[in-house]
């Protein structure tokens, strides 16, 4: 072959073979995201009995989440099949309830916004007067949604859009809720009979840094869910001796 010949062919054949190789992996690239959005759309909840209590049982659970002089005289609400409903009228502006895997963050952090398929997540909360007409009626939203077979990403659509169109309140006003409870179950990340009783403060669009950087096991405030945006949730650890257990009457 003429020398002339040889080179040009070696650059020719050089380039097939890179554009062949960008090929395969463009291909092993889209076969690996077809596959993620595949398992992500595929993924289905519990059948729905099994994020169920008998009544009793949950108001019990709803009220262990403050301490008795709250609690006592606080709405109660319980999870039905058409969502939650009230079961206890109260006089004080509390309302007490029993929060499902659905209270997942919305955003942040990541591995735990897949909590909402943990059907046996028990979280007792007591709403103040002012995060009882905010953030509760954001976690109804997301029980609503994911009670109709919604999976972390259209929830979090459905929020946004809720909140854009003003079907959820404006969260612009500092408030808080007891999580009390010595029977609450938050996940597998803690475990079964974790008890950690804690405050939840709901300063909206609140960072971590802007509380001072504190580590989630370090004993001091820190904040939790959806860092920066609306539904910021930031814990305040209190005393193990004030953690109240469940009384079913």
């Amino acid at each position: 072959m003429p020398m002339c010949l040889a080179r040009p062919l070696v650059g020719i054949r050089a380039d097939i073979w890179r554009k062949k190789k960008r090929l395969a992996l463009l291909l092993a690239l889209l076969s690996a995201g077809i596959a993620t959005d595949a398992a992500a759309q595929t993924r289905t909840y519990p059948p729905l009995s099994e994020f169920m209590m008998p009544e009793p049982a949950e108001i019990a659970l709803a009220r262990s989440a403050a301490p008795d002089n709250v609690s006592a005289r606080a709405s109660v609400k319980v999870l039905t099949a058409a969502g939650f409903k009230v079961a206890v009228e109260g006089d004080n502006g509390f309302v007490c309830m029993v929060l499902r895997g659905w209270a997942a963050p919305t955003y942040n952090p990541a591995q735990f916004r897949d909590y909402v398929y943990v059907s046996d997540l028990r979280a007792p909360i007591c709403f103040d007067p002012v995060s009882a007409k905010t953030m509760l009626l954001y976690y109804e939203l997301r029980h609503k949604l994911g009670m109709e077979g919604k999976g972390p990403d259209e929830i979090a659509r459905g929020v946004e859009a809720a909140y854009a169109k003003g079907e959820l309140p404006k969260m612009d006003t500092a408030s808080i809720a007891y999580m009390f409870s010595a029977d609450m179950y938050l996940g597998p990340h803690l475990g079964h009979g974790f008890i950690y009783p804690h405050l939840m403060l709901f300063l909206p669009h609140y960072t971590n840094a802007m509380l001072g950087g504190n580590e989630r096991r370090s004993g001091a405030l820190f904040l939790s869910d959806d860092s920066g945006t609306p539904f910021a949730v930031t814990v305040v650890p209190m005393d193990k001796a004030l953690a109240v257990n469940a009384k079913v009457k």
